[in-house]
């Protein structure tokens, strides 16, 4: 193990983890936003919006992320749409991380007490003031488990953006074993990097898991 070359190629896996978190963060913060939209138009059964979220649901559950991503980059440029590479990767991980989002929400709405939401509309809370006061922060907290595996999730995925030249972390390691075949070195900063994102995030959710649970939400 070549100690100097790990240390001489760290920047390099700073400036990519840097990359990286950047898109997921955008990834899942526009997923949540597709997921609450989806989740609520199944909730309240939308007509025929129901029937395009559930087409959505299912497309994108049962495709992978590298062949959305090769549709947008490839594929959309042939009827003379044409998206940066950045963009693809932003669509493509709000695409698929929606959908999980999605599911995940409506097992929250769904575990709300129907007799929370009559006897707010009885005191004559609006349907609208029920859902933002009664309804959603309940599902949130209900929610917060599986939201945060998937955002866990998203973040995994971004090593699939690397297929349309994106300089992520795993970019960056198949570039470096490429031109000094340093694979041992490349994979163990590629781990190494990954565990700092992903082992505090994976303990700040389980906090707020547990402080959710000790305060009652969702019991």
């Amino acid at each position: 193990m070549d100690i100097d070359f790990i240390l001489e190629i760290s920047s390099l896996y700073l400036e990519a983890g840097k990359f990286t978190l950047k898109l997921a963060f955008i990834g899942i913060i526009l997923s949540l936003l597709i997921g609450i939209f989806c989740s609520l138009v199944n909730y309240y059964k939308v007509k025929f919006l129901k029937k395009i979220v559930n087409w959505y649901i299912e497309l994108s559950r049962n495709t992978p992320l590298l062949i959305q991503l090769f549709f947008l980059y490839y594929g959309l440029p042939k009827v003379g749409i044409k998206l940066g590479a950045f963009t693809c990767a932003v669509i493509g991980l709000a695409f698929l991380g929606g959908s999980y989002m999605a599911e995940a929400f409506r097992g929250g709405l769904e575990a709300v007490s129907k007799a929370q939401i009559e006897a707010g509309l009885s005191l004559g809370l609006t349907k609208a003031q029920v859902t933002r006061y009664i309804i959603f922060p309940q599902a949130l907290a209900v929610s917060i488990p599986s939201i945060g595996a998937n955002a866990i999730f998203i973040i995994k995925e971004t090593s699939i953006v690397s297929a349309i030249s994106l300089k992520d972390l795993m970019f960056v390691t198949k570039d470096i074993i490429g031109i000094y075949y340093k694979t041992n070195e490349a994979l163990l900063m590629l781990v190494v990097a990954y565990l700092i994102i992903l082992l505090p995030l994976s303990l700040l959710l389980t906090y707020v898991e547990r402080r959710l649970r000790y305060a009652g939400f969702g019991n």
